[in-house]
Order: structure tokens, then C-alpha cells, then sequence
């Protein structure tokens, strides 16, 4: 018997370290120890959003498969969304992360088409290596120009007139978090973020890749030090009633372990909120994504939920403009969309950004009034 436990213990501790583990394991196992945030009897809000590494080019394909997948996109993601609504009527979102390094014109012309239809909105996705502090400024700037003013995507802050927009770092490597600086190159890239205009990072989580960080299931702020890589390793919670404190807010999507998927029959699965076609959205995910409860701290019952996936791909695809995807909203619809107990709503990564920011500001318990003025607010920024 003894022998036994010693071989279970050996292969967790295996399993620990090759799945990179060690990086948030004593984080995850100490929320599971805290009490939980008391709810009050109003419903519970469920902000749900999918964050889309969206790479056409993915796997150096020939030019005619990407604008396969894209116009794939085109034709299955309208008809499959509008077959959903959530409390307020609206259709499932996509947030598509376009890589800057990979533009071309045509696609991005799709994907505005489709956030014109009002089934999703663009964001900026970054892959790069061996970056200088100044490429990577110039990189930024210049995409997020060019998003604005040839695609009439992204929008200006109304207080400083600049262009802003929702980044997710290829390669998880933020702020050159990868090994020995793979896949970055600027220790100080959360302080140009900042300053280019980023409202908030959706990287994370990246388990179980190296790039994981200690911080887990949080709404938080990160401090640059610029001499050092992975600032965002830790940081300040988003608290209703305090003001932002730090250089850049994280949005991190759930993470933990699936004790109803396992591994040989006792090791559970990770749970990383990704969407992909050998990790398929089921009931019990969905379940353990919103019990995981990432919140505004001091809000409990404005819960948010923020998916990942690689959407481009031929393997994804066939989840996330197929049957999965279809079961998957139809559940969230009758589950968690009563009116009474639970209010579901669809939301853009920008939406989900103001969403967080209004609770910061001790927004009010139903937030109807706010999405219908973010919604408002983005569709002046283009109507010349």
C-alpha cells in the first residue's frame, strides 16, 4: 500500500513539472482554502466572452487556405450565432486577436464586416522575437493606426483622443516571460503597452506553458519593472471603490483542475478555458468556468468568464462553427439565463474590459444601463 502511494505521489510530481504546474499550483490550492465571496439574493450577472488568437496564416499555409478559413468564418459564424440570445436578446460575440506581424488587408476586411453585422469586434495579437523596446513601440502604434483609420475597427478614449486597444501576446511570452527571452525580447513591454494605448492584456492563463503566471482566476494590475522580465507574475486586485494602481489591467480567464475529466482514470485534466478540437466546451466545463467565480473584488455577483482559442485553424474550427459550440450556448442560455437567479450576457473583450471598469467604479447591481452605453459609444466611432 505504501509502495502504491509512493508511485501515485512520483507520477503526480512528474506530471507536475512536465505540464509546468509548479508555476500556480500553490496559488490554485490556496483559493480552494479561502472562504468564498458571500452572494446577495439579486441575480448573478455572467459576463462571457471568447478571446480568439485568430491566426489565418497559421502553419505557413498557402495563401488560398487562409482566405479558406476566413471566408469560412464569414459564411458558419452568422449562421450558428444567430441561432443564440442572451438576456438582452444579443447574439454569441467573437473577439478576434489579429497578429500584426500576419496583415493582410483582405481578411481584416472580413472580420470588420462581421463586427459591422454585430457578431464580434478586432483586437491586436502579437507574435515576435528578439524585439527592441523601440520596433516593438513602432509595431504597435502603426497596426493600431492602421486598424483605425483603413479598417474603422478599435475605437478612440473618450477623455485622451487616443487610438486604444485589447492585446494578447503570441506565445504567451509577455513582457519576455518565454525561456532564456524566446518570443519577446522587451522586459519593459507592459510600460509600452501603456503608453501605445492597451486597455488590457487577455493573455493568460497560458498553462501549461512556461510562461504561466503565479496570479491565477483574477482581475488584477500590473506593475512594470523594466529591467526585469514577467512583472505581471503578480499584482494588484481590480477592488470596487479603489482606483487603477499599476501599469496595465490582466483579464485572465479560469484555471484549475477538472476532477470530472481525468487522466488514467485519477490524475484530473487543467482547466485553461481554451475552445479547441481536442478540448471541446462540455456542461461540466462550462459549470467549472463559472464557479470559478473571477470577479471584481467587493462584486461578487458580476461573475466573468473570458474562453481562448486558436480559431483559424481546421481542427478548431470544427468546434467553434459546429455542433459544440451550438450545445455549448444552447446550455449556457438554460442554465444560466433565468432572469431570476442568473443573467447571462454576451460581451466583446472591450465590453468585458468596461464592464470590469464599472464595477471598479461601484457601478450600480444591474449593469443593462452600462452595456447599452459602451454599445452606444462604439458605434459613433465610425458612423462617418
Amino acid at each position: 500500500m505504501f509502495t502504491s502511494i509512493l508511485i501515485l505521489l512520483g507520477l503526480f510530481g512528474i506530471v507536475l513539472y512536465k505540464k509546468q504546474m509548479h508555476q500556480w499550483i500553490a496559488s490554485y490550492v490556496a483559493r480552494q482554502f479561502r472562504s468564498r465571496p458571500s452572494l446577495s439574493q439579486e441575480p448573478i450577472h455572467i459576463f462571457f466572452c471568447v478571446a480568439d488568437h485568430y491566426e489565418p496564416a497559421v502553419g505557413g499555409v498557402p495563401y488560398e487556405q487562409e482566405c479558406a478559413r476566413v471566408e469560412k468564418w464569414m459564411k458558419l459564424y452568422p449562421a450558428l450565432a444567430s441561432k443564440h440570445r442572451d438576456g438582452s436578446g444579443r447574439c454569441p460575440q467573437h473577439s478576434f486577436f489579429f497578429p500584426a506581424e500576419e496583415y493582410r488587408p483582405e481578411h481584416l476586411d472580413h472580420l470588420a464586416d462581421l463586427s459591422r453585422m454585430g457578431f464580434g469586434d478586432v483586437e491586436v495579437h502579437l507574435h515576435h522575437d528578439n524585439d527592441t523596446a523601440e520596433n516593438l513601440r513602432n509595431t504597435l502604434l502603426e497596426f493600431k493606426t492602421l486598424l483605425y483609420e483603413k479598417h474603422h475597427l478599435l475605437r478612440k478614449n473618450p477623455e485622451s483622443g487616443n487610438i486604444e486597444y485589447g492585446f494578447i501576446h503570441g506565445n504567451w511570452a509577455l513582457d519576455n516571460s518565454g525561456w532564456a527571452g524566446k518570443w519577446c525580447g522587451v522586459n519593459n513591454e507592459i510600460t509600452i503597452l501603456r503608453e501605445t494605448g492597451c486597455y488590457a492584456d487577455f493573455t493568460f492563463p497560458s498553462a501549461p506553458d512556461e510562461t504561466q503566471v503565479q496570479t491565477i482566476n483574477s482581475l488584477y494590475y500590473a506593475t512594470d519593472d523594466p529591467l526585469q522580465p514577467k512583472s505581471h507574475n503578480a499584482g494588484i486586485s481590480v477592488e470596487v471603490g479603489k482606483k487603477a494602481c499599476g501599469d496595465l489591467m490582466l483579464i485572465q480567464g479560469p484555471l484549475g483542475l477538472n476532477w470530472k475529466a481525468r487522466k488514467l482514470g485519477f490524475l484530473p485534466r487543467i482547466e485553461n478555458g481554451e475552445l479547441s478540437g481536442d478540448n471541446p466546451p462540455s456542461n461540466d466545463r462550462v459549470d467549472l468556468w463559472i464557479k470559478t467565480h473571477i470577479h471584481v473584488q467587493g462584486q461578487p455577483n458580476w461573475i466573468f468568464v473570458k474562453l481562448h482559442t486558436h480559431g483559424a485553424s481546421e481542427p478548431n474550427m470544427d468546434v467553434l462553427l459546429g455542433e459544440p459550440m451550438d450545445r455549448m450556448w444552447t446550455y449556457l442560455e438554460t442554465t444560466y439565463n433565468d432572469g431570476r437567479r442568473y443573467c447571462l450576457h454576451y460581451v466583446t473583450a472591450y465590453e468585458l474590459f468596461q464592464m470590469v471598469k464599472a464595477a471598479e467604479s461601484r457601478a450600480m447591481s444591474d449593469p443593462t444601463h452600462y452595456l447599452e452605453k459602451i454599445r452606444e459609444f462604439q458605434a459613433t466611432q465610425h458612423a462617418e
